[in-house]
């Protein structure tokens, strides 16, 4: 990546409904933002048409990343849950790598009572079988488990950095607002953005930084964690000082906004972020 890209979670909130993506992208290029996060959270969905302009937009230049659905456990008890989550996560890759995106992410796995290190190895096993048959597939992507916000789930930011330091194709999402609730609080001012940044670029390389792909809203939380997002204004979430850490740091890739109001946010955090 050259730069770094504002997009929004999804389409636009002024998206004809009629016209999808058609739409999308038009509401995306009048407001210069960048692109946009397709959003399989429910099941990846993925129609020809909708396949070719959101293809035909990245060949324009917008960036594309994909999360996948929110039915993903690498931990479950049950085996015919693991199968069906790596199944997603697979088809999350195949559908983005096939229109040219950048990268997808997904929520890995929750704790269910075990300790940390069992549910370590449990997700890098099941990767080690998601990596090997993209790989045999010629889908090349970046795959990331993403930073979650609640402390039942698996995924913080030291899990995450370890897990990508195995895997060619592997690299951390950094959900800056789940980091900021799952902590209750902390991880909101600029040196603890900096020990962030920091901390991927040194202990797994600078081309980390460089191949970026965040998220950032506004976020309600309590001791437990996340409880859901908020309008950045209408929040605690600093992300002036966060957006300043990212142009110092020399971060390129994407910041996907997550903002309740996405279009509007994604074009504040931009602004600010030129402004610098």
């Amino acid at each position: 990546m050259d730069k770094l890209n504002f997009i929004t979670a999804g389409m636009p909130l002024a998206t004809d409904a009629k016209l999808g993506y058609d739409s999308a992208f038009k509401v995306l290029k009048d407001l210069n933002l960048d692109g946009l996060e397709m959003e399989f959270v429910h099941g990846v969905r993925f129609s020809d048409k909708s396949s070719k302009l959101v293809s035909d937009a990245i060949k324009k230049g917008f960036i594309v990343t994909a999360h996948g659905p929110y039915y993903i456990n690498l931990n479950s008890d049950e085996p015919e849950k693991i199968e069906a989550s790596k199944t997603r996560i697979k088809d999350t890759a195949r559908a983005a790598f096939n229109v040219g995106g950048y990268s997808i992410t997904f929520h890995a796995a929750f704790y269910m009572k075990k300790d940390s290190e069992t549910v370590y190895k449990q997700v890098e096993s099941t990767m080690k079988d998601i990596m090997t048959d993209l790989h045999n597939e010629g889908i090349d992507i970046w795959v990331r488990p993403e930073t979650t916000g609640k402390k039942t789930q698996w995924g913080d930011l030291d899990e995450i950095i370890r897990l990508s330091k195995e895997f060619d194709r592997v690299l951390p999402c950094v959900d800056f607002s789940h980091l900021h609730a799952r902590h209750n609080g902390i991880y909101n001012t600029y040196d603890e953005f900096a020990t962030i940044l920091d901390k991927i670029g040194t202990q797994i390389g600078t081309y980390a930084l460089e191949n970026f792909h965040g998220h950032l809203a506004g976020i309600a939380y309590s001791e437990k964690g996340e409880k859901h997002h908020l309008i950045l204004e209408e929040s605690d979430m600093n992300y002036k000082d966060l957006l300043k850490a990212l142009k110092d740091f020399g971060v390129k890739g994407a910041l996907v906004c997550e903002s309740p109001n996405i279009e509007e946010d994604c074009k504040l955090i931009k602004e600010f972020y030129e402004s610098i």
